[in-house]
């Protein structure tokens, strides 16, 4: 599979996609969310796939919408069509792929490539890496899921700040706040994400699907239809033979051997 603005490689249960537009920060073009879409469908159609890690080459994560590939004119342009065609569903997609998303941010995230990047399941950093809300600084709103997302990763009160102010957050105060799971240093970045993708790629596949969606819908959910929830997932947990493989491996005092079946 060919791509001109990512790259996409897998191997041993592992797809590794790297933003590749290094000399625009990688920031997306209609060309990236195209390739993007084709992509992560490769991945959510693969069973052999049972963990994606996410980076960007370059000094630059993403640093959001790419201005030069729309016109702005004095005219109103329609930017809802853009959210509705290419952000909204690259956040669906990735809400809903039932393998772990690990996103190594490896410099500056911005506007919705900080969201892009935040939508993922287990967020790792680089200690020279950043998150910037940068669309106040042009009259917009946070997208790319960032009004949902933020919220529930660090709060109403800094959220809004966030979102109004367009401050710099050093990986570090990502950490910190609760917004990313791990700050790391440079070079130690890469390694720890190939790390932690490796053991994912060996646990109960099924079953981390199961915890994003139970995950997911605990912050809408009433207390009784999340305990409703949990009781239908780990029904079909239940049913899985990782969670038997499990078991035997516990009962018999070995490793287990996961299929991610």
């Amino acid at each position: 599979m060919t791509f001109q603005t990512i790259e996409f490689e897998q191997a041993d249960g592992i797809a590794k996609l790297v933003l590749n537009r290094p000399d625009k920060l990688n920031s997306f073009n209609n060309l990236m969310h195209e390739e993007l879409r084709s992509c992560l469908q490769s991945v959510s159609d693969d069973q052999r796939i049972r963990c994606l890690l996410i980076t960007g080459n370059g000094r630059g994560f993403c640093a959001g919408q790419d201005l030069g590939d729309r016109e702005v004119s004095a005219e109103s342009i329609d930017l809802g069509e853009s959210i509705e065609k290419n952000y909204n569903p690259l956040i669906r997609k990735l809400y809903k792929l039932e393998i772990p998303v690990i996103c190594a941010v490896n410099g500056v995230a911005a506007g919705a490539g900080a969201n892009f990047a935040l939508a993922c399941d287990i967020v790792l950093a680089a200690r020279s890496a950043s998150f910037i809300q940068s669309f106040c600084k042009i009259g917009l709103i946070p997208d790319c899921g960032g009004s949902w997302i933020l919220p529930r990763l660090v709060g109403h009160s800094r959220a809004m700040a966030l979102a109004m102010l367009g401050d710099k957050i050093s990986a570090e105060q990502a950490q910190s706040w609760g917004m990313i799971w791990q700050c790391l240093d440079d070079e130690q970045l890469m390694p720890e994400a190939q790390k932690l993708a490796q053991h994912l790629a060996t646990q109960p596949t099924k079953g981390l699907g199961y915890i994003k969606r139970a995950m997911q819908s605990s912050s809408t959910n009433t207390l009784d239809e999340q305990l409703d929830l949990e009781r239908d997932l780990q029904r079909l947990a239940g049913g899985t033979q990782d969670f038997r493989e499990g078991v035997d491996a516990f009962m018999q005092k070995r490793d287990p051997e996961f299929k991610g079946q």
